[in-house]
């Protein structure tokens, strides 16, 4: 379905980011609707059995109903363009959204909790009919394509807050299924646990709110960034012949679409600067053009032609790797005396290294004074973004 709306109300243009917003505005406003159809039905269900389960889970689609609006309000305004107040555009609108379904979720998840926990105490009688338990397993089957469409959307796009709806999606189907299973049971055995359901009901919804406000609040926070864009842009950077390493490279997420990267790149300081920033120049427009991403390139020289130089940096940097398995360095000059010799380099140590950073500047003199006694080492010392 949502594949023929896209054809009949979707005109693909040369704006990555007009396509995009007009799809995630298509799939909520299915969404909107397709939860208000199941309102109803479940509503009615809910009120001829007498089940308490059924009737929670009815107002839980009014509820998504609501998220899928949220989510709607999210694409219309992250779309929206850069001003002199948010000059780098509203993109993190949409995490918000979808930080907002999440808490409606848990919301929800709590008021069934509690009316489910009544039922317990007070049962009353549930008819387990064919029309209730027919309009349970069409239920079903619609949230589990609505989980389909957004999970697929979702990751075309790259929008949280369709990851969060699809999350939310497949909770609902598991908790419908449980309380067609609850009716089934009932209908055989005569047991009423509609009440006992009601709770699992909750808890499902609770654990799929929890999950994705987990996966909302991350990219709020700050996140890793994803490795697949990081290779690209090493690989990249690292194909021009001038540039003999990168490093210090941090990507800052503006909302999907909308990503700025900083990185510093080695280049031989002997060559004409002029000529270095021309292909600086080149390599952060292909970023642009390809990846979609604005980079600014620092450049750092390096000396490329002194062997001793290239010799040591090399035994250091296999030295470093005593301190922590994943340490890296850069930035590596040697700067000789009389008396002895200043190594003065940055040393990239991984957040899972429970070291402050006198200790690691301690770890790092006693390394290389048990290669070299008369080698002091200058060190400055970094954490890796990416």
């Amino acid at each position: 379905m949502i594949a023929i709306l896209k054809k009949l109300f979707i005109k693909n243009t040369d704006d990555e980011s007009k396509n995009r917003r007009a799809l995630g505005v298509l799939c909520s406003s299915v969404g909107i609707f397709l939860n208000i159809v199941l309102f109803a039905i479940k509503y009615i269900a809910g009120v001829l059995s007498s089940s308490i389960a059924i009737t929670a889970d009815a107002f839980n689609n009014l509820s998504d109903a609501g998220s899928s609006f949220i989510s709607l309000i999210g694409f219309k305004f992250a779309g929206m363009k850069p001003d002199t107040k948010h000059p780098f555009g509203h993109g993190r609108i949409e995490y918000l959204s979808g930080l907002g379904i999440s808490i409606a979720i848990i919301v929800v998840a709590f008021e069934l909790f509690t009316s489910s926990l009544e039922k317990i105490f007070n049962p009353e009688v549930v008819d387990s009919g064919a029309i209730a338990i027919g309009i349970l397993i069409i239920s079903i089957i619609i949230k589990l394509y609505m989980f389909l469409y957004n999970r697929s959307i979702g990751k075309q796009i790259n929008s949280a807050g369709m990851k969060a709806t699809a999350m939310d999606c497949i909770s609902d189907s598991i908790a419908t299924a449980v309380v067609l299973i609850s009716m089934i049971f009932t209908r055989f055995t005569g047991i009423n646990i509609d009440g006992y359901c009601g709770v699992l009901v909750s808890l499902f919804i609770f654990y799929a709110g929890i999950s994705s406000a987990k996966e909302t609040i991350a990219p709020l926070l700050g996140t890793k960034p994803d490795e697949e864009l990081v290779e690209k842009v090493h690989s990249m950077v690292l194909s021009y012949d001038k540039v003999h390493g990168i490093h210090d490279m941090v990507v800052h997420d503006y909302g999907p679409g909308r990503q700025l990267i900083s990185l510093h790149a080695e280049v031989d300081g002997s060559e004409d600067i002029y000529e270095i920033h021309d292909v600086i120049d080149t390599i952060e427009k292909e970023l642009y053009e390809k990846l979609s991403v604005e980079t600014t390139i620092h450049m750092d020289p390096i000396d490329i032609h002194n062997e001793s130089t290239k010799q040591t940096r090399d035994e250091v940097a296999m030295l470093i790797t005593k301190l922590h398995k994943e340490a890296t360095i850069h930035d590596f000059r040697m700067v000789p005396g009389i008396t002895h010799t200043n190594l003065i380099f940055d040393v990239v140590v991984p957040f899972e290294l429970k070291m402050n950073d006198a200790q690691i500047k301690e770890k790092v003199q006693q390394i290389i004074s048990e290669k070299w006694e008369n080698y002091f080492v200058v060190l400055t010392i970094d954490r890796s973004y990416v």
